[in-house]
């Protein structure tokens, strides 16, 4: 079953075409990063803008990259929910047009949900029940994937999430944006225990999550740095921060694992993409047994290719939509 996918929850345009869940068949991307990095983020009105502009050539190419035609595809697939509600917005309305006129099923697919999806592509002998960490610049949550389309939330940041976190401090240092990436290229060799960073707990909530104080913290040490008139060892402060997100996720994902027993781990989003991080985790599941699913870099961030993939478990499910498919910018992801 060949699968048409569009992603443009945020600032990339994307286009794929997914075979049977698990086989990318082409993956177009149309990125906007050099744009948003002039503001240090995304500015909303001109990501839909340039969605607009994009979308239409690149599912085209996805299709002609495939080595298909529009009449050998048997399903379109697109982001739903969450996402910034102008972006989501062109990707439902171009969705439901291609869906339209090819006379197929519409397949909605919630953003988190695709992200985790992501984990098929790399492995293909990954099937639920497992536990996922998700980690963007808008999710910070633990998901408990009992099957295919059956998914809630055991846990979450009440407040920002680590992504965010991530490019707010990148863009106080003046590193660049998104902050991941070279948050993350950085903090490689710093000292870790140079800078004391919080790591908070949320009371009476074992698996949630709150990273406004680490924000807060951060924020203050850099200005309290400039004030002074002293030098912020950028290295080791990557570093510390890298720590002690980790030292935030890892332990609750791990103790999440450990009440389902499912004896699987896995980690998406765009966060999933930092070392340190991985490597944390790589060490966690070793010591407690967990198998650990890891996706590869390329699927760790917005990509079409995942919407393809969990589109497909959707619509084995009998999740379909109708013409008045709307955009959402929040939506529990147990509502698919």
């Amino acid at each position: 079953m060949n699968i048409l996918a569009i992603e443009s929850s945020c600032d990339d345009t994307a286009a794929s075409v997914v075979r049977d869940g698990r086989t990318v068949l082409s993956s177009c991307v149309s990125s906007q990063i050099e744009m948003h990095t002039i503001y240090g983020g995304v500015v909303p009105e001109i990501a839909s803008r340039k969605h607009v502009e994009a979308i239409s050539g690149l599912a085209d190419r996805a299709v002609s990259d495939a080595g298909l035609t529009k009449a050998e595809l048997d399903a379109v697939a697109v982001t739903y929910a969450p996402g910034l509600i102008g972006a989501v917005l062109v990707g439902v309305n171009f969705a439901k047009g291609a869906a339209m006129a090819l006379d197929l099923p519409l397949v909605p697919v919630h953003h988190v949900r695709g992200h985790i999806a992501a984990n098929y592509i790399t492995h293909p002998d990954l099937e639920p029940p497992f536990v996922c960490l998700c980690v963007s610049g808008g999710t910070t949550a633990i998901v408990d994937v009992r099957s295919y389309t059956d998914m809630s939330i055991l846990g979450g940041t009440r407040d920002d999430a680590a992504g965010e976190c991530f490019d707010k401090v990148a863009r106080v240092l003046g590193i660049g944006y998104p902050g991941g990436g070279p948050m993350d290229k950085l903090a490689q060799g710093g000292d870790d225990t140079k800078y004391n960073l919080p790591v908070a707990r949320v009371a009476g909530a074992e698996l949630d999550m709150s990273f406004s104080g680490l924000k807060t913290a951060s924020l203050n040490l850099i200005h309290n740095v400039e004030q002074k008139g002293e030098t912020l060892d950028l290295p080791a402060f990557a570093a510390s921060f890298g720590r002690a997100v980790s030292d935030s996720l890892v332990p609750r994902v791990l103790a999440a694992a450990g009440m389902r027993g499912y004896g699987k781990v896995a980690v998406a989003g765009g966060v999933a993409a930092n070392s340190r991080i991985r490597a944390d985790l790589q060490a966690a599941c070793a010591k407690s047994g967990d198998r650990l699913f890891l996706p590869e870099l390329r699927w760790c961030g917005d990509n079409a290719a995942m919407i393809g993939c969990q589109g497909f478990y959707e619509l084995r499910a009998g999740h379909l939509a109708g013409w008045d498919l709307n955009a959402y910018a929040t939506r529990d992801i147990g509502l698919g």
